[in-house]
């Protein structure tokens, strides 16, 4: 699958508690510092209604959402940088992600042991966002050691690294996370490949509110909310407690619950979704009676790569790509009638794959 979106936060703000609700794992979820400590991983279908139009539509015998991978990392500390709180192995386990979903509490209950003694959803975010930071300078003081030491030869490749690595480091020191720096040398994104950086990760956070508060949030998610702006980052708002509990539930209960609640989904179907465009990622579809399926890319994948995802084969021997758009699909009622209309377009290597195409891939190995 290779797309994986790490949730993160302090202790006890709510992280095993959604993570139970997406995946229905009934993980360990309780009311003490570092319940989790080694990361649990989750494969979540990301809900799609097309796939079931489609489906329909076909009338296929089995139809398969796209998946997502939710891993539930340990809570961190201040000091996690310096192994505080088992720091240093829990930010391995987010150097293994490709996003990350910061948990923040936005409720009060004296019940709930808050680590920091008071809610403070800035504060709260400040700490992960400080220890992440500080992991990263020292990865990249490390390496401008070991730069500098090379352009001592006079040697460009080196001198321009150790430029590009001096501007990352006054980025960082200055509080500002990797995924904000930008320079004029070209190899400065190979770097912060290279480097592994905590901070060049996406981040969606996530407001934890009492039930109550859901509609119309409060003080700590507006505070949240302005901080999220302020850094071009998406913010969901959701209730883990009712997520938790519609989990349990089967489809038609789940459907009674939500309309109670004023609900027209679960607040995880908008989670998920937001960690699906957070990743830069879209959806085909292959249509038959057989089965219909969804299909993961990233934005911007040609069609060869593309028909890869099905099978090694189908990129290797690719000929064609006959695609159909979801909505023409849809208007026409079946691939035969949209055929016939002259709107199953034949698309050859270059061809970059937009989200909702319906793909026939034709191919020879």
């Amino acid at each position: 699958m290779g797309f994986r979106c790490g949730i993160v936060g302090l202790p006890n703000v709510g992280k095993s508690t959604i993570f139970n609700a997406l995946t229905a794992a009934a993980i360990q979820a309780e009311n003490y510092p570092f319940c989790t400590i080694e990361p649990n991983v989750g494969i979540v279908p990301v809900p799609d209604e097309r796939l079931d139009v489609l489906a329909a539509l076909a009338r296929t015998k089995v139809k398969v959402p796209t998946q997502m991978e939710f891993v539930d990392i340990a809570g961190l500390v201040k000091g996690a940088s310096k192994g505080e709180g088992l720091g240093n192995q829990f930010l391995g386990h987010i150097r293994q992600v490709d996003a990350i979903i910061h948990v923040v509490r936005c409720f009060e209950d004296d019940n709930i042991i808050h680590v920091d003694g008071n809610v403070d959803p800035l504060r709260d975010v400040e700490v992960i966002s400080t220890e992440l930071i500080l992991a990263d300078l020292e990865s990249v003081e490390k390496r401008l050691v070991k730069s500098r030491n090379q352009a001592k030869s006079g040697n460009k490749h080196f001198l321009a690294e150790v430029q590009v690595l001096e501007q990352l480091q006054t980025h960082l020191n200055a509080g500002r996370p990797a995924r904000t720096f930008v320079t004029d040398a070209g190899q400065d994104r190979r770097i912060l490949v290279e480097l592994s950086l905590l901070t060049v990760k996406a981040v969606l956070y996530v407001a934890n509110v009492h039930e109550s508060e859901l509609a119309k949030g409060n003080a700590h998610v507006d505070a949240l909310s302005q901080l999220a702006t302020a850094e071009e980052a998406q913010l969901v708002c959701i209730a883990g407690a009712i997520e938790q509990e519609l989990s349990q539930l089967s489809v038609e209960e789940q459907q009674e619950y939500l309309q109670e609640m004023n609900m027209t989904e679960p607040g995880l179907n908008r989670l998920i979704k937001a960690g699906y465009d957070l990743l830069g990622l879209i959806t085909f579809f292959t249509v038959g009676e057989r089965e219909t399926r969804a299909w993961t890319i990233t934005r911007g994948t040609k069609a060869p790569g593309a028909a890869g995802k099905i099978h090694s084969d189908f990129e290797r021997g690719f000929i064609r790509a006959e695609v159909i758009a979801y909505a023409d699909y849809v208007a026409c009622g079946s691939e035969a009638a949209a055929r016939d209309k002259g709107l199953m377009r034949s698309e050859g290597k270059e061809y970059v794959v937009c989200d909702g195409d319906c793909i026939l891939f034709r191919f020879n190995v």
